[in-house]
């Protein structure tokens, strides 16, 4: 691409054959043609970073009509809807690796509802008969119903005014990053719809929820990529999104009324879907969160610093090889081993720069559903344990001793940083932490006993050397 002299240029769809002449991919499908027939909830980077850009290449490849109206459940959603309406909805996409930045301009969101405070517009939105597929990124702690959840609460009267109108049933297709992301999702809204009567509720078990597993690593946008997008490429992005290379998405094909055709973009449709979700839930996911708390402790800031520090890798790649694969179902064609060091890779990319910060969030959700079923598993067979406890014992020490207006945000996490608390007198209290200790851990004397030594090694070493001491 070639840097432009003089004022960048804004980024809306009037100046898009200006922005294709920096060499910047944009969008030659007719962008009007696409019609909302997905109603996602949750436009983040993620979503922009991995859904869209798989329904924009869609469009792209096969002339489809499919596109994406956004809608927006929270107060927190208002700059996405002011930042995207002012750019016709549209957005750069910036994928980073060591050896630099590619940049594109993104199309398949077409419009946005900002529903905050107001039910009865989003309800109108799911209740129209155009739209095909709902899907969700609402976050591993979205699907919890241990307090009211307004985001479900909002899917549940949706549907409602969809069933009385009457109208087709719909696909609700979760995004995250979650075991069964579409069971989990199909438990939810049904435990909500079951107050609103039986005829809601045979409504909601005539849609479909697939499972499906989501990969890309998308870190917070900065004020930097920003200004490199207007200074290096010469285009004004209020909001683009930042991203590595990889991505994947895994998906069982059960659709009620229709999809995309995301095979041509790239995605898998296939009945094994579990088996990938193991692969990347307890590789990727659960090595992020075993870097998490131990580099929060350490001051490390960014991802591909920590594993550029060999006892840190060496950690990893004990954690992958000792405690994770052992416990995994090999898929024919891709062993897990060489899944395990494309992670390692993807760590090491230093042009994302993904912050432990974003890994430290929401550790009580992510924690019981990445980590914890690799330990119950090792536990099982007779395995080993080393790592996953001194990621944990790391997980109380940073919720005990970082101060909460530094903590990385988890919306369930209360209980968890009153116990540990007690835990730097007794190690072991921590462990009574329900929301993510399953009774099979609690009641292991042999991961209490990793987890008590793991926490009095990182009271006594600190958090390096206590890396160094786990064996090989």
């Amino acid at each position: 691409m070639t840097a432009r002299i003089g004022a960048p240029i804004p980024l809306r769809a009037a100046n898009l054959n200006a922005i294709g002449a920096l060499d910047l991919p944009t969008p030659h499908y007719d962008r009007n043609a696409l019609v909302p027939r997905i109603l996602h909830v949750g436009v983040g980077g993620f979503h922009r970073a991995h859904m869209a850009l798989y329904t924009d290449e869609a469009a792209a490849a096969e002339g489809g009509d499919w596109g994406i109206r956004g809608a927006g459940l929270l107060d927190a959603d208002r700059r996405m809807a002011d930042v995207l309406r002012a750019q016709d909805h549209l957005y750069t996409l910036i994928e980073r690796d060591s050896n630099g930045s590619r940049a594109r301009i993104v199309g398949s969101i077409v419009d946005y509802t900002l529903a905050a405070g107001d039910g009865s517009a989003f309800a109108e939105r799911v209740a129209d008969p155009q739209v095909a597929i709902l899907s969700l990124t609402i976050t591993e702690g979205g699907y919890s119903l241990v307090n009211r959840n307004p985001t479900i609460e909002a899917i549940v009267a949706g549907l409602e005014a969809r069933r009385a109108r009457p109208g087709a049933p719909l696909t609700i297709l979760s995004c995250d990053n979650l075991p069964g992301n579409g069971d989990a999702a199909r438990a939810a809204i049904i435990a909500v719809a079951e107050r609103k009567g039986a005829e809601l509720v045979r409504y909601v078990e005539a849609c479909t929820f697939p499972n499906s597993m989501v990969d890309r690593i998308t870190p917070q946008t900065q004020d930097g990529d920003r200004k490199w997008l207007r200074d290096e490429i010469g285009v004004d992005d209020a909001w683009p999104v930042v991203c590595e290379p990889f991505r994947q998405w895994v998906i069982e094909d059960c659709f009620a009324s229709g999809r995309p055709r995301w095979d041509n973009a790239g995605v898998l449709f296939t009945g094994r879907v579990h088996d990938w979700e193991l692969y990347k839930l307890r590789m990727l996911n659960a090595s992020h969160s075993c870097l998490a708390y131990l580099m929060a402790l350490a001051h490390v800031v960014y991802v591909d610093e920590a594993v550029a520090l060999a006892h840190v890798r060496s950690y990893l790649e004990r954690f992958l090889t000792d405690e994770v694969i052992p416990t995994l179902v090999a898929i024919p064609g891709h062993p897990p081993a060489e899944y395990a060091e494309t992670v390692l890779r993807r760590f090491a990319n230093t042009g994302v720069r993904d912050q432990i910060a974003r890994l430290c969030s929401d550790g009580t959700s992510k924690l019981r559903s990445f980590l914890i079923p690799t330990v119950e598993a090792q536990l099982a067979r007779g395995g080993h344990v080393k790592c996953a406890a001194l990621a944990l014992a790391a997980w109380a020490r940073y919720l005990a001793t970082v101060p909460p207006a530094l903590r990385a945000p988890d919306s369930h996490g209360e209980h968890a940083a009153e116990l540990a608390q007690r835990s730097l007198v007794e190690p072991a209290a921590f462990l009574d932490l329900e929301e993510v200790f399953t009774s099979f851990v609690r009641g292991s004397s042999l991961f209490r006993d990793e987890f008590t030594a793991a926490a009095a090694e990182l009271a006594k070493l600190g958090p390096h050397r206590a890396i160094d001491r786990v064996p090989a």
